[in-house]
């Protein structure tokens, strides 16, 4: 048996640092998130943090590029500023790099609302409130505000 070789297989910060390696391959984590599902795994909290750590010294973690992935997807698929906050405050981003990202009053929000309206419902003013009021419901669950809904969808008079 060759010296070192299987004790380097055995290193619990080996095998946690290939395991977060592996899951980085796969997509963008934040760091909290890369924390919670190691331990989960069963690595020990102080090791992961080390790792994790490593990684950041690399730049191959950043909580920066995590959420600027994470937003770039769920704007693709039509979510709102205020599901893609919730999301990162979810998985553990700080609340001033979610603020300074995810600015819940820039206009391409209203943009994005008109997109995901006109594509679920089509052109025209809905034919009663509780026709408006379905659609309000389904754009706050993909989450566009109340505000931004009343500025986009034309309401029933």
């Amino acid at each position: 048996m060759r010296a070192g070789g299987a004790s380097a297989k055995q290193d619990p910060h080996h095998q946690a640092l290939s395991e977060a390696m592996r899951m980085l391959a796969r997509r963008e984590h934040g760091e909290q998130e890369l924390l919670e599902k190691l331990v989960a795994k069963g690595f020990e909290r102080e090791i992961v943090t080390k790792v994790i750590s490593e990684l950041k010294t690399k730049d191959l973690v950043s909580d920066r590029r995590f959420v600027e992935v994470l937003a770039d997807n769920r704007i693709r698929r039509g979510y709102g500023p205020l599901r893609i906050r919730h999301e990162l405050q979810q998985r553990g981003i700080d609340q001033a790099l979610i603020e300074e990202t995810v600015d819940v009053n820039d206009p391409m929000w209203l943009t994005q609302l008109r997109q995901v309206w006109l594509k679920k419902f089509g052109e025209g003013t809905p034919d009663d409130y509780r026709e408006w009021a379905r659609q309000a419901r389904f754009l706050q669950g993909r989450g566009y505000s109340v505000e931004q809904i009343k500025t986009v969808v034309p309401q029933v008079r």
